[in-house]
Protein backbone atom coordinates (compact mmCIF):
# COMPACT_ATOMS: atom_id res chain seq x y z
CA UNK A 1 0.00 0.00 0.00
CA UNK A 2 2.54 2.42 1.30
CA UNK A 3 4.40 1.49 -2.62
CA UNK A 4 1.33 2.65 -4.51
CA UNK A 5 0.86 5.89 -2.26
CA UNK A 6 4.18 7.03 -3.25
CA UNK A 7 4.06 6.43 -6.86
CA UNK A 8 0.86 8.15 -6.53
CA UNK A 9 2.87 11.27 -5.05
CA UNK A 10 5.55 10.43 -7.17
CA UNK A 11 3.25 11.12 -10.70
CA UNK A 12 1.85 14.07 -9.36
CA UNK A 13 4.67 16.04 -8.55
CA UNK A 14 6.43 15.43 -12.21
CA UNK A 15 2.64 15.84 -13.45
CA UNK A 16 2.37 19.33 -11.82
CA UNK A 17 5.87 19.92 -11.83
CA UNK A 18 5.78 20.76 -15.79
CA UNK A 19 6.42 24.25 -16.90
CA UNK A 20 3.86 24.94 -20.05
CA UNK A 21 3.88 27.57 -22.39
CA UNK A 22 0.48 27.61 -24.91
CA UNK A 23 -0.63 29.76 -27.59
CA UNK A 24 -4.37 29.87 -29.34
CA UNK A 25 -3.54 32.55 -31.95
CA UNK A 26 -0.23 31.17 -33.32
CA UNK A 27 0.37 32.03 -36.96
CA UNK A 28 0.97 29.82 -39.92
CA UNK A 29 1.56 30.49 -43.11
CA UNK A 30 2.01 28.91 -46.42
CA UNK A 31 2.84 29.77 -50.27
CA UNK A 32 2.69 27.35 -53.02
CA UNK A 33 3.09 29.84 -55.60
CA UNK A 34 5.07 29.54 -59.01
CA UNK A 35 6.76 32.53 -60.80
CA UNK A 36 4.91 35.29 -63.04
CA UNK A 37 1.53 33.45 -62.04
CA UNK A 38 -1.45 34.87 -59.22
CA UNK A 39 0.45 33.69 -55.58
CA UNK A 40 -1.38 30.98 -54.04
CA UNK A 41 -0.49 32.08 -50.41
CA UNK A 42 -2.88 31.59 -47.67
CA UNK A 43 -2.41 32.78 -43.77
CA UNK A 44 -4.14 31.12 -40.53
CA UNK A 45 -3.62 33.37 -37.20
CA UNK A 46 -5.90 31.11 -34.87
CA UNK A 47 -3.41 27.63 -34.52
CA UNK A 48 -3.13 26.50 -31.27
CA UNK A 49 0.38 25.46 -29.99
CA UNK A 50 1.73 24.13 -26.43
CA UNK A 51 5.36 23.65 -25.75
CA UNK A 52 6.77 21.58 -22.70
CA UNK A 53 9.68 23.53 -21.16
CA UNK A 54 11.14 20.40 -19.51
CA UNK A 55 11.67 18.32 -22.38
CA UNK A 56 11.20 20.69 -25.30
CA UNK A 57 8.02 18.66 -26.55
CA UNK A 58 5.64 20.51 -29.13
CA UNK A 59 2.70 19.96 -30.26
CA UNK A 60 0.35 22.49 -32.80
CA UNK A 61 -3.19 21.96 -33.59
CA UNK A 62 -4.66 23.70 -37.18
CA UNK A 63 -8.10 23.92 -38.36
CA UNK A 64 -8.01 24.22 -42.52
CA UNK A 65 -10.50 26.24 -43.23
CA UNK A 66 -8.89 28.97 -40.48
CA UNK A 67 -6.50 29.63 -43.74
CA UNK A 68 -7.46 32.95 -45.57
CA UNK A 69 -6.38 33.40 -49.13
CA UNK A 70 -6.59 36.90 -50.52
CA UNK A 71 -8.98 35.72 -53.27
CA UNK A 72 -12.21 33.90 -52.01
CA UNK A 73 -12.35 31.10 -54.91
CA UNK A 74 -9.21 30.26 -54.03
CA UNK A 75 -9.86 29.56 -50.62
CA UNK A 76 -13.12 27.51 -51.75
CA UNK A 77 -10.55 25.44 -53.96
CA UNK A 78 -8.10 25.05 -51.33
CA UNK A 79 -10.97 23.69 -48.94
CA UNK A 80 -13.08 21.42 -51.41
CA UNK A 81 -11.01 20.09 -54.01
CA UNK A 82 -6.81 20.00 -52.55
CA UNK A 83 -7.47 19.65 -48.48
CA UNK A 84 -10.72 18.47 -48.55
CA UNK A 85 -11.59 20.33 -45.08
CA UNK A 86 -14.78 18.49 -44.66
CA UNK A 87 -13.53 15.12 -44.35
CA UNK A 88 -9.89 16.46 -42.98
CA UNK A 89 -10.88 18.98 -40.75
CA UNK A 90 -7.50 19.15 -38.57
CA UNK A 91 -3.70 19.61 -39.08
CA UNK A 92 -1.22 18.37 -36.66
CA UNK A 93 2.28 18.49 -35.60
CA UNK A 94 3.69 16.64 -32.79
CA UNK A 95 7.58 16.67 -32.42
CA UNK A 96 10.30 17.56 -29.79
CA UNK A 97 12.96 20.51 -29.89
CA UNK A 98 16.55 19.14 -29.74
CA UNK A 99 18.76 19.72 -26.85
CA UNK A 100 15.72 22.21 -25.32
CA UNK A 101 16.35 24.12 -22.25
CA UNK A 102 14.78 27.35 -21.13
CA UNK A 103 18.36 28.36 -19.33
CA UNK A 104 20.15 28.77 -23.00
CA UNK A 105 17.19 31.56 -24.23
CA UNK A 106 19.46 34.37 -22.52
CA UNK A 107 19.50 35.45 -26.33
CA UNK A 108 17.74 34.16 -29.27
CA UNK A 109 18.77 30.47 -30.08
CA UNK A 110 18.22 28.20 -32.93
CA UNK A 111 17.23 24.81 -32.12
CA UNK A 112 16.03 22.24 -34.03
CA UNK A 113 12.96 20.75 -33.92
CA UNK A 114 12.15 17.07 -35.36
CA UNK A 115 8.17 15.43 -35.52
CA UNK A 116 5.22 13.96 -37.39
CA UNK A 117 3.09 16.73 -39.61
CA UNK A 118 -0.20 15.43 -40.50
CA UNK A 119 -2.67 16.92 -43.06
CA UNK A 120 -4.98 15.74 -45.36
CA UNK A 121 -4.54 12.22 -43.55
CA UNK A 122 -1.39 11.17 -43.83
CA UNK A 123 1.36 11.69 -41.89
CA UNK A 124 5.00 12.75 -42.49
CA UNK A 125 8.21 12.93 -40.22
CA UNK A 126 9.86 16.23 -40.51
CA UNK A 127 13.29 16.41 -39.54
CA UNK A 128 15.71 18.76 -38.51
CA UNK A 129 13.75 21.94 -39.00
CA UNK A 130 15.86 24.86 -37.53
CA UNK A 131 13.38 27.09 -35.18
CA UNK A 132 14.40 30.18 -33.78
CA UNK A 133 13.22 31.03 -30.02
CA UNK A 134 13.40 33.62 -27.82
CA UNK A 135 12.29 34.40 -24.35
CA UNK A 136 10.95 37.41 -23.13
CA UNK A 137 9.53 37.43 -18.86
CA UNK A 138 6.38 34.53 -19.11
CA UNK A 139 6.73 34.38 -23.14
CA UNK A 140 8.74 32.17 -25.61
CA UNK A 141 8.62 33.14 -29.34
CA UNK A 142 8.94 30.43 -31.77
CA UNK A 143 10.12 31.02 -35.52
CA UNK A 144 10.68 28.73 -38.59
CA UNK A 145 9.89 27.62 -41.70
CA UNK A 146 10.07 24.27 -44.02
CA UNK A 147 8.78 22.97 -46.96
CA UNK A 148 6.78 19.91 -47.93
CA UNK A 149 5.49 18.45 -51.21
CA UNK A 150 2.00 18.13 -51.85
CA UNK A 151 2.56 14.69 -53.39
CA UNK A 152 3.72 13.73 -49.77
CA UNK A 153 0.21 13.80 -48.28
CA UNK A 154 -1.71 12.97 -51.48
CA UNK A 155 -2.99 15.63 -52.79
CA UNK A 156 -3.54 15.57 -56.32
CA UNK A 157 -3.29 19.57 -58.60
CA UNK A 158 -5.43 19.47 -61.78
CA UNK A 159 -3.55 19.22 -64.80
CA UNK A 160 -5.71 22.43 -65.55
CA UNK A 161 -3.72 24.18 -62.70
CA UNK A 162 -0.29 22.04 -62.55
CA UNK A 163 1.54 25.34 -64.07
CA UNK A 164 0.20 27.92 -61.63
CA UNK A 165 0.46 25.87 -58.42
CA UNK A 166 4.02 25.12 -56.57
CA UNK A 167 4.46 21.53 -56.22
CA UNK A 168 6.40 22.10 -53.23
CA UNK A 169 5.08 24.42 -50.88
CA UNK A 170 6.99 26.56 -47.68
CA UNK A 171 5.49 27.15 -44.84
CA UNK A 172 6.51 29.28 -41.95
CA UNK A 173 5.29 29.67 -38.43
CA UNK A 174 5.37 31.86 -35.46
CA UNK A 175 4.25 31.43 -32.17
CA UNK A 176 4.12 33.07 -28.67
CA UNK A 177 3.33 31.01 -26.53
CA UNK A 178 2.40 32.19 -22.80
CA UNK A 179 3.27 30.18 -19.33
CA UNK A 180 0.52 28.49 -18.94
Amino acid sequence: MKKIIYLIAFISINVCSQTKYLTKTGIINFEASVPSVEEVKAVNKSVTAILNADNGEFAALVFVKGFRFKNALMEEHFNENYAESDTYPKSTFKGKIKDFSVDKLKSATAFKINGTLTFHGKTKQINDVIINITKDKNVISTTGDFKVSVSDFDIKIPKIVRDKVAEDVNVSFNFNLKMK
